[in-house]
């Protein structure tokens, strides 16, 4: 594998050389990690960390009803309050 340089700016940051760029199909704003093993670093495309996760917590209703929620949570409250008198 023929190899790239490049240059780590001031604060750390480093163009990765379009033909790297071309052989990994990135495009503007895509993630990558870095992976170190044994002294060697790696670079691979990475999707978001949040983009698995997504939906999978379900609201109890759709959309909530912020009113109702916050009534039960005086409710709660007043009752906590009771309980200690």
């Amino acid at each position: 594998m023929r190899g790239s340089l490049a240059t780590v700016t001031a604060k750390g940051q480093v163009t990765i050389p379009s033909e790297i760029r071309k052989a990994l199909g990135l495009k503007p704003r895509d993630k990558v990690a870095f992976v170190l093993d044994q002294g060697e670093v790696r670079i691979e495309p990475s999707s978001s960390a949040l983009r698995p996760g997504f939906g999978a917590v379900r609201p109890r209703r759709k959309p909530e009803d912020f009113k109702q929620l916050r009534g039960e949570a005086q409710k709660w409250v007043v009752g906590r309050a009771q309980e200690e008198l």
